[in-house]
């Protein structure tokens, strides 16, 4: 294995502490991103991207990027430094809201699984882990349900670190490299 840059993917429920974890993971390196994709489209999201924001402190450069995840990453060029990627839920959401996923491709998807093929720093990238539940009563919730099945297997197939994060306690699912 190369001493390259890593990818972990961190993986959960809602409120099992995934972004925490990222943040943890995050703060042993000095050059820090984050590269948020909610879109602050109501009251209530605009508070939870102000918690956020407060949680992270100005240790992180913050890149928003509701749609192009590959093209955010490609403008970082430090090799040395971690992106986190929060969230790939919300931002299959935007891809979804914009029409931007067909029955079978979605640009900004191949993009992304591409970038991350050779990440141009470590990236820790959250996602909810969203098979676990009840199915969807709707085609439309069965379709998303599914589509993120698949986005999170493809992320983590390419990912050095999995963590599975329980009631704020991290499970390592896959370790192929020392933590970044």
């Amino acid at each position: 294995m190369s001493d390259g840059p890593t990818i972990t993917l961190i993986t959960g429920g809602c409120r099992s502490g995934k972004s925490r974890r990222a943040l943890e993971i995050a703060s042993s390196h000095p050059n820090r991103f984050f590269i948020a994709t909610a879109q602050p489209c109501d009251d209530e999201m605009r508070a939870r991207i102000a918690l956020h924001r407060s949680e992270r402190g100005p240790a992180f450069e913050t890149i928003e990027a509701p749609l192009d995840l590959a093209s955010a990453l490609a403008t970082i060029r430090d090799p040395g430094a971690v992106a986190v990627i929060d969230c790939l839920t919300i931002w299959l959401g935007n891809l979804l809201h914009h029409g931007r996923l067909t029955k079978n491709s979605c640009a900004e998807i191949d993009d992304l699984l591409e970038a991350l093929r050779r990440p141009p720093c470590h990236v820790v990238l959250v996602t909810n882990e969203v098979g676990l539940g009840i199915v969807p009563e709707s085609a439309l919730g069965r379709s998303f349900r599914d589509r993120a099945g698949w986005l999170n297997q493809n992320v983590a197939g390419l990912a050095h670190h999995v963590i599975l994060m329980v009631a704020g306690l991290p499970i390592t699912i896959k370790d192929e490299r020392h933590a970044p």
